[in-house]
């Protein structure tokens, strides 16, 4: 595939920006980010650079993600298709992923992904990268590292040992304390790969960078917890939290807040990454013509409803991600329209001037950053611009909510699927035919189930969502039964370094 010089660039889609071109993107994904955790959709929160790119960019309030895991969300992100859609597989091997489209096109691309064992070669993610780091045998092939790497609280122990004299030595250099004692989420790791890689780069490039630091376990350094907590004392709190929920104690209050404490604390130190990032790409002279997207992969619960983490469910406190983009020369501001994770790749491609792949399913959000003043029908600035289809996303539940390894193929488990709109969340499980209806603005938190006793409104939303989950489930069900007829691998065992990875993640 080649560039298409008759797609319009960023720079077209505002006339008053006719100057302003786009010459790179960076795509900045975020592990376990729910929308409600970063300042742009919650004032209360502390993501100062996410909050400045938010100001001077767009911010699309309604962003859902594909999927509550990694895995089930991914293939929307960089591949603009559904999990399960093309192999029956969790992957992306088979998929024509955004960096093959764009290496095709003569972009240069690179992607640094923070150990997350589920976005590896094993499942076909580095294809297309002309520079690609997972960062997974970072994790050690020694007992201590793998030790260390599977027990968060020995390391918040360890964090709680040494904070004191790291906090003495910072003051002694003039310092910030910005390092925890273990580079354990790899952000390190993915900053420098991601600032060498903009460093090294000719323009125009395509840059995906992807942290770990909101997954659990919540290890931020210990200055993060101070800056988000009321107190001058932060790593207890870790140590208390992940001690009771690591002997599996009852969840109380006081851990509850701890823990929603510490995941702050880690957005702040993923905002804080982010921030270098961005200058370093002004120190290369490239800020003024790289746009940055910003997406949360999926959310995460804090017992929202019964649990904590991201186990398969398919609520808003796991779907609703937010979504952030600052295009040089765009005006931007807010759309209020429903809009998918799969809109990435289109919107991506349409940037840098690609066309985007036939396969892909999303469409682009390019005619929305632009900032358009013209009301659509239903009174949204941007609405005319967005893809009118319902926002689907898929889970797969075992015989428990909370049973391990995650899921990777149909035949694991129900298959849940929920479809929404501007103001409707519909689920079904569709193997045991259960329903779920929420309306989104008069609940939530999505604790009444309309579905059980439906009014006319409710029983009309209903007869025109369900019919987009049957055929969604449909769809997969067909492509699973494809792939398993030619043969496909669906479940290649996976090598010692990565089953570790997975492994420290929670996924055994």
């Amino acid at each position: 595939m080649t560039a298409d010089s008759s797609t319009p660039s960023a720079a077209d889609a505002d006339a008053s920006s006719d100057d302003a071109t786009v010459s790179n993107v960076v795509l900045v994904t975020v592990d376990s980010l729910r929308a409600d955790a970063v300042s742009p959709y919650d004032t209360a929160r502390q993501s100062p650079v996410i909050d400045g790119l938010a100001n001077s960019g767009t911010v699309f309030d309604r962003a859902f993600a594909t999927g509550n895991w990694t895995p089930f969300s991914f293939p929307s992100i960089l591949a603009s298709e559904p999990v399960f859609a093309r192999s029956g597989d969790i992957g992306v091997d088979e998929s024509v992923t955004l960096a093959e489209v764009l290496s095709d096109a003569g972009i240069a691309t690179g992607g640094f992904n923070a150990a997350n064992g589920f976005l590896t070669d094993h499942w076909g993610y580095p294809d297309g990268f002309d520079e690609f780091e997972p960062f997974v045998t970072s994790v050690g092939s020694s007992v201590y590292s793998r030790y260390l790497a599977a027990h968060p609280t020995v390391e918040a122990w360890i964090q709680l040992a040494t904070s004191p004299v790291r906090r003495l030595a910072s003051k002694l250099r003039g310092d910030d304390d910005d390092r925890p004692f273990l580079d354990a989420s790899r952000m390190f790791d993915v900053e420098d790969a991601a600032i060498g890689f903009v460093d090294d780069t000719d323009e125009p490039f395509f840059l995906w960078v992807h942290y770990m630091d909101t997954h659990t376990p919540y290890v931020p350094a210990p200055r993060y917890i101070r800056e988000v907590s009321d107190g001058i004392v932060g790593t207890h709190r870790m140590l208390h939290a992940h001690t009771r929920t690591s002997l599996g104690l009852e969840v109380g209050e006081r851990t509850l807040r701890e823990l929603r404490t510490l995941y702050q604390a880690t957005v702040r130190q993923v905002d804080a990454s982010i921030g270098r990032l961005l200058d370093a790409l002004t120190d290369a002279g490239v800020a003024d013509d790289t746009a940055v997207l910003l997406a949360g992969d999926h959310g995460e619960e804090f017992q929202d409803h019964g649990h904590l983490a991201h186990y398969p469910k398919l609520y808003d406190e796991l779907i609703h991600v937010p979504l952030v983009a600052e295009v040089p020369g765009l005006d931007g501001g807010r759309v209020d329209g429903h809009v998918g994770l799969d809109a990435i790749p289109p919107t991506v491609a349409d940037l840098l001037g690609v066309d985007s792949a036939p396969e892909w399913h999303g469409e682009s959000l390019l005619p929305a950053l632009g900032g358009d003043d013209a009301p659509s029908e239903s009174g949204d600035p941007n609405g005319d611009a967005l893809p009118d289809d319902p926002v689907v996303s898929v889970t797969v539940r075992g015989e428990d909510v909370t049973q391990q390894p995650i899921p990777r193929s149909l035949s694991d488990g129900d298959l849940f699927v929920s479809a929404r709109d501007d103001d409707w969340t519909y689920i079904e499980n569709v193997d045991a035919g259960e329903r779920e209806l929420y309306h989104r603005p008069s609940d939530p938190t999505q604790q009444e189930n309309l579905a059980v006793d439906p009014d006319a409104e409710a029983r009309a939303v209903i007869d025109r969502l369900a019919p987009v989950v049957d055929d969604h489930a449909k769809l997969l069900r067909e492509r699973g039964a494809a792939a398993a007829e030619r043969g496909a691998a669906t479940d290649d065992e996976v090598d010692e370094d990565l089953e570790a990875r997975l492994e420290a993640l929670g996924y055994k």
